[in-house]
């Protein structure tokens, strides 16, 4: 068994960020050389999401307007993990809620999606480097 890991680097501009970083795990894949196995694509900090659904704007907005809707950043006084001289107790809760990793299978070296599927990083507390892992393995 094979197996290839990469941490790749985000840095966004905003709070709140939602990347399409499908294409960037499709060239860890051909990296990779693997063609049956899986691959785990994980956000390494406590404020960012992997997942996976549709490339769609619409819903995009959706997503936030839902997670902002559920865990608002404003009032700071909200959330006691403020209380710690953090802004992001909201960023905390917002990733609980839409996933830390996601896990494809991989079927003659390409992710096996199913109609529409792009993966997707998260980012509710940016503005600064934040790493996601990729770790594929098989054969």
């Amino acid at each position: 068994m094979k197996s290839h890991t990469k941490h790749l680097v985000f840095n966004t501009k905003a709070r709140r960020e939602y990347i399409n970083i499908t294409a960037h795990i499709e060239r860890e894949l051909l990296e990779s050389g693997i063609q049956e196995g899986l691959c785990l694509v994980n956000a390494m900090h406590i404020t960012a999401s992997v997942y996976i659904n549709d490339a769609e704007s619409g819903l995009i907005n959706d997503f936030d307007d839902f997670l902002e809707g559920l865990a608002p950043h404003e009032p700071l006084s909200n959330y006691r993990h403020n209380r710690t001289g953090e802004d992001n107790g909201d960023a905390h809760i917002k990733r609980t809620i839409m996933g830390r990793e996601v896990v494809i299978a991989v079927t003659e070296g390409t992710l096996d999606f199913g109609p529409w599927e792009q993966i997707y990083y998260a980012e509710f507390d940016g503005r600064r480097p934040k790493k996601v892992m990729v770790k594929i393995i098989g054969e």
